[in-house]
């Protein structure tokens, strides 16, 4: 049973902040590299199998998804870094986007950064929870899978 169960629904996506919706709730992101369980850990937590789109493919969550829980907050699907199948220029636009979400979103309360249980944090791990640590944003390490 989930605390949240029957009470998330998907609002939007976005590709770009001006897309994000207005920040009149809290919001608790997830980040964490291409295909590490962002989303199902999303959908485990509201207790819903499909809320958030899953593959076994890299890549799959392309915009920031968002979910409302009730009425009280956002939760943020963000695009994995790392290994995606899409076009590098893709890759580094979807960087400066989440850089710029992370940097500038004064309702984001939460970060999330999910790694995978099953290896050591890699070199893009290190460096995110350096760069969170370093610019005082509050953030949280999550193991998944």
């Amino acid at each position: 049973m989930s605390l949240f169960n029957g009470k998330a629904k998907f609002i939007t996506s976005a590709t770009k902040i001006e897309e994000c919706p207005p920040e009149n709730f809290p919001e608790v992101c997830f980040a964490g590299r291409s295909n590490v369980g962002k989303s199902s850990l999303i959908n485990a937590i509201v207790n819903r199998k499909n809320i958030a789109r899953t593959s076994n493919v890299p890549g799959k969550t392309q915009q920031m998804n968002y979910y409302q829980i009730g009425e009280d907050c956002f939760l943020v699907d963000l695009p994995g870094y790392g290994f995606a199948k899409v076009p590098r220029k893709e890759r580094d636009r979807w960087g400066r986007t989440i850089r710029q979400y992370l940097s500038e979103r004064e309702s984001l309360k939460l970060i999330l950064s999910v790694i995978d249980a099953r290896h050591e944090p890699s070199g893009l791990d290190q460096d995110f929870f350096y760069w969170l640590a370093s610019n005082e944003m509050p953030f949280c390490v999550l193991m998944s899978k």
